[in-house]
C-alpha cells in the first residue's frame, strides 16, 4: 500500500460544508453551480483515489502495542530484554506494574462505521469495487475489535454509526459490553464474510483473503486459550454477564477454527517460509527486513520517507551507531538468550563454569554460543558477531592473573585497551551503570536495519513491521493441533526448527512447554510474548515479585579477557543480575484485563468494570 498525504478520516458531518444561511437569501443561478471548494459525499465515494486515501488513513491508524509505532519501552518490562537506554526507563521505576495496554478506540470504530454506511449510500462504483473497499474496512474494524478484546475483554459491539439527536438524553447511545466470546465470534464471522471478497492478492500491506485468515488464526487461538486456561484457574476471572470469561465448553471449537484458518494459509501455497540465505542465522534476520519478494510476510505495516520509525536508532549496538545520542535502549536478557536450545536438543543454558566452580576458558569470545539455534543469531547481537559489517565488541573488562587469583578490571570508557595492548572494555560495553550501552551483554539484531543511515536520528528507519507472517501461522497451527490432541502438531514445530538448523523431526514428543518456548524464540519482539502469557493464564505464576525467583529477575552475561597466567588471552563469562534492573517483576491478577478509563465509566453507566478494578 502506498502512503498518501491524505485528509483525516470522515468527521461527524461527513466532510460536507453547509452554506445555507448565505444561499437562502439569494436567487441568482450562480448559486446553483457546484462549488469547487466543497467535497461532497458523492465526490468521495465515487472517486477511487479518495477512497484509497481514506483506506490508507485507516491502515495507518491500526493500533500497535510495542512495535515500531507503539511504546518501545514495553519489551523491557517483559523477560526478553532489559532497559539500557536513557534516564528513567522501565527498569528505573520503583516497581513493575503491568497495567499498561488499555485500548478503547470508538472514535476509530465510528469512522469505519460511517465509511461503511456512506459507501453503500452514495457510491455508484461497480458493485465488485464497492464491496471490496467495504471488505477492507471491515477487516480493519475486526482487527481493531481484536486489539480491544484481548486487552479489555468484551466491549460494546457497535457496527453502525451512533448519531446524537441533541434531545438532551444520550442514554440511547449507551451500549453495554458484549460477552467476551461474542467479540471473538464477531471477528470470526467477519472474516468468513469478507475473505473471498478481498482482492490485493499480491499485496503485503493491504488486506487480502490470507490476511483475514491470519487474523482469524490468531484470534481464535486466543479465544480457545482463554476458554481453556481461564477455567483451569483456582478462581477463574469472570463477570456475571460473561463480559469476561469464555465457557470452557467452547475451547475446542475455537482451537479448531484457528487450526482450519491456519491450514488454509499453509496449504494454499501462497506463502512459504523464508529460506533465501544458506547462513541460517543471517536468513532468520533477513526474513523480517527483506521487503523484496519476501515469501513469508503475509501483512506488514509499511514505512517510507513520509513515515519513519526509530527502532534502529534506539536499539542499534553502540559500536555500530551513526548518531551520538541513540543506541541500546532495549537489550536482550540472558534469560531470553538461554531460551534458545542447542542444536543437539539440550536446553540452552550457557556453560560459563565447571561443576567445581572454576571458569570455562574459551579460545574465542563467541565459542560459548556455538551450536545454538540459528534464530539466536538472527535475533540477538552477542559477543563475537558483527552488525552492518562492523565487529560489535562486547567485553566488560579484563581479569588479570596475579599468581593466585584474578583481579577484575572494568572501566568507564568504551573502546579502551589494557596495558598489554588488548581490549579492556568493548565499544559496545557491557557496562554496569552507563546509558545507551548494553547493560546485559547483548544487543538487539531483530528488525534493526542495516540500511545506510538507518540509525541516524534524522534519517531513521523505513523497514516494515510484520503484522502477520507464516512462521506465526505454523506456530498457531501447532498449538491448536496440540490442544486438540492431534499427533501432527509436532510437524509444524519441526518445520520451523529445521529452518533454524535442527535436524529433521528434532521434536518427537510435543509438550505444552515446547510449544510455548518455540513461540518465545521464534516470535520475540513481534508483540506476542505479553499476550501469550496472559491468554495462557501463567503471567501471575511466572512473575511473582520475589527477588529469589529467577523468572522475576533480569540477568546479564559479562565477558572478560584473561590477562596473564596459563589462560592468557582466553575468555570467561560472569552471569549476574543486570545491574540497572532494580525490582522483580510482579504481575497482579488485575493486569489480565486493563481497566476502563474513568470518563468511559462515567459517561456510560452500562459498562461493567473489569475484575480487580
Amino acid at each position: 500500500m502506498k502512503k498518501f498525504n491524505i485528509f483525516n478520516s470522515l468527521n461527524h458531518s461527513a466532510l460536507i460544508i453547509v452554506l445555507s444561511c448565505f444561499i437562502v437569501s439569494c436567487g441568482d443561478s450562480w448559486f446553483e453551480k457546484e462549488p469547487k471548494n466543497i467535497i461532497t459525499e458523492e465526490n468521495v465515494w465515487n472517486d477511487p483515489d479518495q477512497i484509497l486515501a481514506l483506506l490508507a488513513n485507516f491502515y495507518d491508524r491500526m493500533p500497535s502495542f510495542a512495535g515500531f509505532s507503539g511504546d518501545m519501552t514495553i519489551p523491557a518490562y517483559l523477560d526478553n530484554a532489559s532497559w539500557s537506554g536513557l534516564g528513567n526507563g522501565p527498569n528505573q521505576y520503583a516497581s513493575f506494574d503491568y497495567s499498561f495496554g488499555r485500548y478503547y478506540d470508538y472514535a476509530f470504530i465510528r469512522d469505519i462505521n460511517l465509511a461503511l454506511e456512506n459507501i453503500e449510500k452514495y457510491s455508484n462504483l461497480p458493485d465488485a469495487d464497492r464491496k471490496e473497499y467495504a471488505a477492507e474496512m471491515r477487516f480493519v474494524r475486526a482487527f481493531v475489535y481484536f486489539e480491544m478484546v484481548k486487552r479489555m475483554g468484551g466491549v460494546p459491539l457497535i457496527t453502525e454509526p451512533l448519531v446524537y439527536d441533541f434531545n438532551g438524553d444520550p442514554s440511547y447511545l449507551q451500549n453495554p459490553r458484549a460477552k467476551e466470546a461474542d467479540i471473538y465470534d464477531f471477528i470470526a464471522s467477519e472474516v468468513d464474510a469478507i475473505k473471498d471478497i478481498l482482492e490485493n492478492a499480491n499485496s503485503a500491506t493491504r488486506a487480502n483473503k490470507y490476511v483475514a485468515l491470519a487474523l482469524k488464526s490468531r484470534a481464535m487461538l486466543y479465544a480457545g486459550s482463554l476458554a481453556k486456561y481461564n477455567n483451569l484457574m483456582a478462581a477463574p476471572i469472570k463477570t456475571s454477564g460473561e463480559e469476561v470469561g469464555i465457557p470452557a465448553s467452547r475451547a475446542n471449537e475455537y482451537f479448531q477454527k484457528s487450526l482450519d484458518a491456519s491450514k488454509q494459509i499453509i496449504e494454499s501455497g501462497k506463502y512459504r517460509l523464508y529460506a533465501e540465505n544458506s547462513d541460517l542465522g543471517v536468513n532468520f534476520y533477513e526474513m523480517l527486513v527483506n521487503e523484496t519478494g519476501n515469501p513469508e510476510i503475509i501483512f506488514a505495516e509499511d514505512f517510507n520517507t513520509s513515515k519513519k520509525h526509530y527502532w534502529t536508532f534506539n536499539n542499534i549496538a553502540r559500536g555500530a551507531r551513526e548518531s551520538d545520542n541513540g543506541a541500546s535502549y532495549v537489550t536482550p536478557s540472558l534469560n531470553f538468550v538461554e531460551a534458545f536450545d542447542y542444536l543437539d536438543g539440550t536446553p540452552g543454558i550457557l556453560k560459563n563454569k565447571t561443576s567445581d566452580g572454576d571458569y570455562i576458558y574459551y579460545d574465542n569470545i563467541s565459542d560459548i554460543f556455538a551450536n545454538k539455534d540459528a534464530r539466536l543469531y538472527g535475533t540477538v547481537v552477542y559477543p563475537g558477531t558483527q552488525f552492518r559489517g562492523v565487529d560489535v565488541v562486547l567485553q566488560a573488562g579484563v581479569k588479570v592473573w596475579d599468581g593466585s587469583d584474578y583481579e577484575t578490571i572494568e572501566g568507564s570508557a568504551f573502546g579502551t585497551y589494557y596495558s598489554d595492548g588488548g581490549v579492556q572494555v568493548g565499544t559496545s560495553g557491557p557496562h554496569r551503570t552507563a546509558e545507551l550501552v548494553s547493560n546485559t551483554g547483548f544487543n538487539l539484531r531483530k528488525m534493526v536495519s542495516e540500511a545506510p543511515n538507518a540509525s541516524d536520528q534524522v534519517t531513521c528507519s523505513q523497514n516494515w513491521w510484520p503484522w502477520f507472517r507464516l512462521g506465526e501461522i505454523y506456530l498457531n497451527a501447532a498449538e491448536a493441533a496440540f490442544e486438540l490432541g492431534q499427533p501432527d502438531a509436532k510437524n509444524y514445530i519441526n518445520t520451523l526448527r529445521e529452518r533454524a538448523g535442527f535436524p529433521p523431526n528434532s521434536i518427537e514428543t510435543l509438550t505444552v512447554d515446547i510449544v510455548r518456548n518455540e513461540r518465545r524464540v521464534e516470535l520475540a519482539f513481534e508483540d506476542h510474548r505479553y499476550f501469550d502469557l496472559k491468554r495462557w493464564r501463567i503471567a501471575h505464576e511466572l512473575w511473582t515479585g520475589d527477588v529469589n525467583n529467577p523468572n522475576d529477575m533480569m540477568y546479564a552475561l559479562y565477558p572478560y579477557r584473561i590477562v596473564g597466567g596459563e589462560h592468557d588471552g582466553k575468555y570467561v563469562f560472569e552471569k549476574l543480575i543486570a545491574p540497572r534492573f532494580r525490582d522483580p517483576r510482579y504481575f497482579r491478577m488485575g493486569n489480565y484485563y486493563s481497566s476502563f478509563a474513568t470518563d468511559v465509566l462515567t459517561n456510560n453507566p452500562k459498562i461493567v468494570p473489569n475484575p480487580f478494578h
